[in-house]
């Protein structure tokens, strides 16, 4: 009777240890929105007329751990997005399809920032939550 009873335990306490991994796991490939704030502001083109451009921008990654690398890096990150967004003109950003290239630079230039001083690019996509421009 006393074999059944710890085999008994033994089977429960395996069961609670593997409910456990299977939660930190679900954590690990929970994916998340870092959003860089305040929205990045400033100007861009040339010309006698000044335009601006206002960004809300956020980063998505997958598990806790990158979160917070990119969060880290984030002073980095807001140089570079500033950087960019300065370069461009109104041919850049004029449409649709011109602002979702620009999207799509954005974030190879963050990925390889976060390779550069990560060794891996920890971010999966990036989003414009509002890209105004004037």
């Amino acid at each position: 009777m006393r074999c059944w009873i710890v085999l008994l335990c033994l089977v429960a306490g395996a069961f609670v240890v593997q409910a456990e991994e299977e939660a930190a796991k679900g954590q690990a490939n929970k994916v998340s929105y870092v959003s860089l704030f305040p929205a990045l502001v400033g100007n861009y083109g040339t010309g006698p007329k000044l335009q601006y451009y206002k960004a809300d921008v956020a980063l998505q990654v997958t598990g806790e751990e990158p979160a917070k690398q990119v969060k880290y890096h984030e002073p980095l990150i807001r140089n570079q997005l500033v950087m960019l967004f300065s370069q461009q003109t109104e041919d850049t950003l004029g449409s649709i399809e011109a602002k979702e290239r620009l999207r799509q630079q954005a974030l190879k230039q963050v990925q390889a920032i976060l390779t550069q001083e990560e060794g891996k690019p920890l971010v999966d996509d990036l989003l414009f939550n509002n890209l105004i421009v004037q």
